[in-house]
């Protein structure tokens, strides 16, 4: 059996195809799944796609008409499949439910400690011979305060660093994790975790509960120098909102690895084009910002346990097996 894979990164190709050989053939595609290419998958029954991949009503059912009957997801997140339409049609969708933490909590840092030290501006600057220091101060973490929206794995990786800079810790979730408790986390409401930060960061997931739980009403009770990390879901945030603040003149650093209109610009090559996203364009000119195109989870580790737990996944499918990876089993 031949699956079709799209949204292939140049770096991920040879690791699917070492993954899936023995088991089956794999045609790997660059192009994201979207209304334009889902006509591509006819004849295949197994399609991977690729969490910017597009699975509305249409192309599920272009999916369906084209004799597809398993969706491996390569990623943890599935807000971008309608999972409904799924069922209804028929087709078994299945997903990445755990890879390393590490690889997206080690970024979250790395990018609050990029604007918190102004590592993009000095590197700019010493390409230019220009080896000044105004403008660059930062601030100790020790002794800071971390606040953590979300303390599931990642989160707890998050507060496990931030435990290492001696830093107070914040958290709020659903339910306490007995390791951020035993690291000796305070859990508390949503506001008083905004109001008393120096540093948030995002690890929840995104659902109709948490889309733009970062509003113009939770910005406004952030401090002025707060940093503002979030390497989870763009439309965990009301980017809107966070550019009038940022236009105010709030908050010491931004770091975003994710954007809510991301998809059809991240993971592509935009630079010849004129980017017709206003907000994005007033996003990456403020200073104290740094966005990146989701690549948190872009480690060899986190990868290749993505690949492995695909393959697993598609294995599964054709032995009928089911595991806590499948989101729509078959029918």
């Amino acid at each position: 059996m031949e699956i079709l894979a799209f949204g292939v990164q140049a770096d991920e190709k040879p690791l699917i195809e070492k993954a899936f050989a023995g088991h089956h053939e794999v045609r790997c595609l660059d192009v994201f799944l979207t209304e334009d290419t889902a006509p591509i998958a006819a004849g295949y029954e197994i399609v991977s796609t690729s969490v910017n991949a597009n699975l509305n009503h249409r192309v599920l059912q272009t999916l369906a008409a084209g004799g597809t009957q398993l969706i491996a997801q390569r990623s943890t997140g599935f807000n971008n499949i309608d999972l409904d339409v799924a069922e209804r049609l028929g087709l078994t969708v299945a997903r990445v439910s755990y890879y390393s933490p590490y690889s997206v909590a080690e970024f979250a840092w790395t990018l609050a400690m990029a604007v918190n030290r102004r590592i993009v501006r000095a590197s700019n600057r010493t390409r230019d011979f220009d080896f000044r220091l105004d403008g660059l101060m930062g601030r100790d973490m020790r002794g800071r305060t971390a606040g953590v929206l979300g303390t599931g794995k990642i989160g707890e990786a998050f507060a496990r660093i931030a435990n290492g800079f001696g830093m107070r810790l914040l958290g709020w979730d659903v339910a306490e994790n007995p390791a951020c408790l035993d690291l000796g986390m305070t859990y508390v409401d949503k506001e008083r975790l905004f109001a008393e930060s120096d540093v948030i960061s995002l690890h929840v997931p995104l659902l109709p509960a948490t889309q733009h739980i970062i509003d113009s009403a939770a910005l406004a009770v952030m401090k002025d120098d707060v940093i503002l990390v979030n390497s989870s879901r763009g439309g965990l945030v009301d980017t809107d909102a966070l550019v009038r603040e940022l236009r105010a003149g709030r908050f010491a650093g931004v770091g975003l690895d994710v954007y809510e209109a991301e998809a059809g610009l991240f993971f592509l090559d935009k630079s010849l084009e004129v980017v017709e996203d206003d907000t994005l364009a007033r996003l990456v000119t403020f200073p104290n910002v740094v966005v990146t195109s989701h690549q948190a989870y872009y480690t060899v580790d986190a990868v290749g346990q993505i690949i492995d737990t695909t393959v697993q996944n598609v294995l599964n499918f054709t032995a009928k097996r089911r595991d806590e990876n499948v989101l729509v089993p078959r029918s």
